[in-house]
């Protein structure tokens, strides 16, 4: 049987390089295109249909923030599929990133340049806001709504005699320091990116611990340092000249630190190779990493991640409680 496979935060970046890897390397599976702008989902897909014609290419509005979206997606892949062969949770947000150019040059010159380069540590800082469910826009888009997502999919996910796979988007921004459980939505914080990564990071281990017996199983990547809409969103306050005597440096860090993929085909080598393992065979608490050689030569690294099980459970069983408040004041709010 065809495999099904629905992607989100699929239009650009990541996700589409991800698509059309995956058609290049089969064209017979159900790939269903998770959007939150239906009109640059449908650019994607017509791109798609163009390189692969006789290819089955989907579209679903979603919007991961908005959990009346969530849920209406969620019963729309219900209706079209009976099972979901893998569910890539790859949509996610950076807002309002602040650059500190003093930190910049101060960390150039410093020991710890290629963490700073490689993780954005030290010199990239968020300011949130609050959705119309009153959560915090990025701990919602990140996690949240991908985690209301799984819980809504359970039924085509866990089935039967049937193995599926949860693929996380993470990131090396993904700091144990950033993460609070008193304040699991970062409300108090200035790095809501790297929170919600390092949640998506313990949320994919608790996942493994409830799931895996009813064969579902969960991994997490990092794709790299990307050139994406995202990367490029840091930039306002970074002068346009210094970026581009910059670019040089980059192909040349890579020589030294493999992670600097660059360009979202390279950085999609984690989810594509994800794809092609028996996901039982996988380290729940390893983060598979995007690399690429300073000779252009794409690999995988598995790295064990900085996560307990301990903290996993609790952030597991916090955002059961906050699902069951969101679904009270939805409720009301349809009567």
């Amino acid at each position: 049987m065809n495999k099904v496979v629905l992607v989100t935060g699929a239009n650009s970046g990541i996700g589409l390089a991800l698509c059309e890897r995956l058609l290049q390397d089969t064209e017979s599976l159900q790939l269903c295109l998770a959007c939150r702008n239906m009109e640059r989902g449908q650019a994607a897909r017509s791109a798609l249909l163009t390189s692969h014609p006789s290819a089955q290419v989907a579209l679903l509005q979603m919007d991961t923030s908005s959990i009346s979206s969530v849920l209406a997606a969620a019963q729309e892949v219900k209706l079209r599929y009976n099972r979901l062969d893998c569910l890539y949770l790859n949509a996610g947000i950076m807002p309002n990133p602040q650059f500190d150019v003093n930190a910049f040059y101060k960390g150039l010159f410093s020991s710890d340049i290629i963490t700073m380069f490689t993780t954005g540590q030290g010199i990239i800082t968020q300011k949130d806001c609050v959705t119309a469910d009153s959560l915090q826009e990025v701990f919602a888009t990140n996690l949240f709504g991908h985690f209301l997502l799984i819980r809504e999919l359970e039924p085509v996910l866990c089935d039967a005699g049937h193995t599926s796979q949860l693929i996380w988007t993470s990131s090396s921004n993904a700091h144990r320091p950033a993460f609070n459980l008193e304040d699991m939505q970062h409300q108090r914080g200035t790095q809501p990116y790297s929170s919600s990564k390092y949640a998506s990071d313990l949320l994919s281990l608790a996942l493994n611990t409830r799931h895996n017996k009813q064969g579902l199983y969960s991994s997490v990547i990092c794709p790299g340092f990307v050139m994406t809409n995202m990367t490029y969103g840091i930039l306002p306050s970074f002068p346009a000249f210094l970026w581009t005597m910059l670019m040089p440096v980059s192909w040349l860090i890579r020589m030294f630190c493999n992670n600097f993929t660059l360009n979202p085909y390279n950085g999609s080598e984690a989810l594509f190779w994800l794809f092609k393992q028996k996901p039982e065979s996988l380290d729940p608490q390893a983060k598979y990493h995007s690399s690429t050689s300073g000779l252009g030569n794409n690999y995988i690294q598995p790295r064990k991640m900085d996560i307990d099980l301990e903290t996993s459970e609790a952030l597991y069983e916090q955002l059961l409680h906050l699902e069951s408040e969101v679904r009270k004041k939805l409720k009301g709010k349809q009567k």
